[in-house]
């Protein structure tokens, strides 16, 4: 971040992802916003409980809302007969994200779709009347630099100040030039995001032990930690999760040990809203810069 007035060291964003995704995830997003650490949410805006997740975020003020943007492995906003080369029959993306990202590269129809697809994403978002606190994709999606140009384009009719930088540290050495490329391409656009990110490498196993971990070696800088809790159920939420630990993860934020280590490190929670908040002029430009 660059000029405007200084932040403390550390300052802690933790998001939910997937709201919306079911009713066992809104609710786990209500508790663990009321009764522990969660600052922030990022809404999948069709999946089936999005109206739940809505009216939820709607009786906690203190929650910043951002949009979660759904490009693969979910459902989509508009039909199958308006974007017919993204989605299957039932309006579903795929998750053969390396051929959809050559796709998204090099057919300009299929390009049209994703841009029509992404602004109708931000259409729902905006009814909702929530105030847009950050965005961001799943699966990280936005790595790719069409998905991150179309994103930049369109979210600027929306207000959108902060998009989710996923770097964290450890990350694999192919992946650093992507992100690098992202920063580069935040900083010219003139939109927030944090320093760094935790949650990657733990995707789906973000429990006491491993944010206790993450918490006793915070970085300085404005960092944020994602997570996917849920209340507990009988099925996976989705096939693709059916190995992950929600409720170890919703436990995990309403520990009074993570609140005391969170306390200990410094840090200050709340979400891109409030750190924009603390210092409005900035442009998340140079890490840590501000913090310093």
């Amino acid at each position: 971040m660059t000029s405007g007035a200084r932040l403390p060291q550390r300052t802690l964003i933790v998001t939910a992802d997937d709201f919306g995704l079911h009713p066992r995830v809104n609710e786990a997003v209500e508790r663990a916003h009321l009764y522990g650490v969660l600052t922030a949410a990022s809404l999948m805006v069709a999946a089936p409980a999005a109206d739940d997740a809505v009216e939820r975020a709607r009786r906690l003020p203190g929650l910043r809302v951002g949009l979660h943007l759904v490009l693969a492995d979910g459902p989509a906003q508009l039909p199958h007969a308006v974007i017919p080369d993204l989605v299957d029959a039932q309006g579903r993306f795929g998750d053969n994200m390396v051929r959809d990202g050559f796709r998204f590269f090099f057919l300009p129809q299929v390009r049209a779709q994703l841009a029509r697809e992404i602004r109708a994403q931000f259409d729902a978002f905006a009814r909702t009347g929530l105030p847009l606190d950050h965005v961001n994709t799943h699966k990280h999606f936005h790595l790719h630099p069409t998905v991150l140009a179309l994103i930049l384009a369109i979210g600027r009719d929306y207000g959108m100040r902060a998009v989710r930088l996923p770097c964290e540290a450890g990350a694999p050495l192919w992946l650093r030039p992507w992100v690098a490329l992202i920063r580069a391409r935040l900083e010219r656009a003139g939109v927030a995001h944090n320093d760094y990110v935790i949650g990657i490498s733990q995707t789906g196993r973000m429990d006491e032990a491993a944010l206790l971990h993450a918490l006793a070696n915070l970085p300085p800088g404005v960092g944020e930690i994602y997570c996917h809790p849920a209340t507990a159920g009988d099925e996976p939420l989705t096939p693709a999760m059916h190995a992950y630990r929600h409720t170890d993860e919703l436990d995990a934020l309403l520990s009074p040990r993570v609140a005391a280590a969170i306390e200990a490190a410094g840090a200050t929670r709340g979400g891109f809203t409030d750190v924009l908040a603390c210092n409005p002029s900035t442009t998340y430009g140079k890490r840590g810069a501000s913090l310093s």
